[in-house]
């Protein structure tokens, strides 16, 4: 009984472990989705010639911090204004055709790998030849920065729970077993049986508990989880174009051998500790 509340025990641990790496997950790259739309505009002098501009560009593409960027023509940028701004009113446009309001903003719209990094590749552009000002999304970034080192902090927290508790509730059922084994053990050792013989027996438990309690959840999670996204893109189409989930199989291509490798870890060691602790041979 007390192996059987064991593999339970485990498998809840698992089972909640895999809920929250897969929600985890998700929240990352919607965090990252979310980083690669934060981009930094670099202006230029207004009698920048295109070498200079050429030569920002060549700058930034050195620089690690940068995913990748865009240049816009101060026509470009025209376009995208009139796009938001006089919609619908197209004939108070027509009115700039032969002077472009926006003639000296052409820019460089610059996307990082890591929005953490951003404030120095500012400081590094601003000091570039050429270069007239940067437009940077502090609050943005600072957001963003924040909510992954928050993610990353529960994330730890939550694991390490688990884990101990999965420890404790296997110890004590090694711990159990003992009790409950104490005089076969006793005369195990009277015929003869070494130390390793008569611990090898509770070491097995303790993997086996760890295995099956890992494996169980697992094969209930994937069904779930693929039960849960068919849900959500079937009844909440909209989302569709806002946010992409993770399919199944990259998910639980990292998450099937971690918890396997998890449960067998933490079933041996809590076992070898309780052996150490309660068995006297």
């Amino acid at each position: 009984m007390f192996s059987l509340a064991s593999i339970a025990t485990m498998g809840a641990c698992i089972f909640l472990l895999g809920v929250f790496y897969s929600i985890g997950s998700n929240f990352n790259q919607m965090v990252r989705e979310a980083e690669e739309g934060v981009a930094i505009t670099v202006f230029f002098n207004e009698n920048a010639t295109d070498d200079q501009i050429k030569a920002v560009g060549k700058a930034i593409s050195k620089r690690d911090e940068v995913a990748h960027y865009d240049f816009i023509s101060a026509d470009e940028a025209w376009e995208d204004y009139k796009e938001i701004y006089f919609e619908g009113n197209e004939k108070a446009a027509a009115n700039f055709k032969e002077d472009n309001p926006l003639a000296e903003d052409a820019n460089y719209e610059i996307y990082l790998a890591d929005v953490a990094e951003q404030e120095d590749l500012v400081k590094y552009i601003e000091g570039l030849d050429g270069v007239r000002e940067v437009h940077q999304s502090e609050v943005a970034a600072r957001t963003l920065t924040d909510f992954n080192s928050l993610l990353t902090y529960i994330s730890i927290g939550v694991i390490i729970i688990l884990v101990a508790v999965a420890i404790f509730l296997i110890s004590n059922t090694v711990m159990v077993g003992i009790a409950v084994r104490r005089e076969e053990i006793a005369i195990m050792k009277f015929i003869g049986a070494t130390d390793r013989f008569v611990r090898a027996p509770f070491v097995v438990e303790g993997v086996v508990i760890g295995l099956v309690g890992s494996v169980l959840p697992l094969a209930l999670l994937y069904f779930l989880y693929n039960a849960i996204l068919t849900y959500v893109y079937d009844k909440f189409t909209a989302l569709n174009s806002m946010v992409s989930f993770i399919p199944a199989d990259q998910i639980f291509r990292f998450l099937i051998p971690s918890s396997i490798l998890l449960g067998v870890g933490i079933g041996y060691i809590g076992s070898r500790v309780t052996l150490k602790r309660h068995l006297k041979v």
